[in-house]
């Protein structure tokens, strides 16, 4: 409930919210929006703070994000990429060479709201988007973290 998220001390808020955006610019605007009145308010505040992130606040928010298909010890990313838990051998092989395809392309990770997706939507999209700018690339990314974020919001205050 957006309530307990007002009325919970900074310093753990803030690690709290780190979960959701590494990017400390995006938590210190969380921070200072508080009280929010609903979920309504919060998210829009989060897809505001994600859009205006300089490529230094997105590098943050992308380092702790694991590469997908990449094991992990955090509980979340694996909830999150349960799709391709489940892949072959074969289709985690081109996946972590389309991973490395895109690292390769665009000096970051490969970011995709893998919530619901299969390995194979994953490999297509991740294929797909090699081919765009890097203009175009960045906008999909804040997009795609904007989504992310917005289902870990969700789930910390439900």
């Amino acid at each position: 409930m957006v309530t307990g998220l007002n009325d919970v001390p900074e310093d753990r808020l803030r690690a709290e919210l780190a979960g959701c955006c590494a990017a400390r610019s995006w938590l210190d605007a969380l921070l200072a929006g508080r009280p929010y009145a609903d979920r309504e308010e919060l998210f829009a505040l989060s897809d505001k703070a994600i859009a205006e992130l300089t490529d230094a606040g997105l590098a943050e928010a992308l380092a702790a994000h694991p590469r997908i298909g990449e094991r992990t010890d955090d509980a979340r990313s694996r909830q999150e990429q349960a799709g391709v838990a489940s892949a072959g051998a074969g289709l985690q092989a081109e996946l972590a060479a389309a991973n490395a395809a895109y690292e390769q392309r665009f000096g970051q990770v490969y970011l995709v709201c893998a919530t619901g997706r299969s390995a194979q939507e994953l490999l297509d999209i991740c294929r797909s988007r090699l081919a765009n700018d890097p203009v175009t690339e960045r906008a999909i990314v804040l997009g795609e973290l904007a989504g992310i974020t917005r289902l870990r919001l969700g789930r910390l205050v439900s």
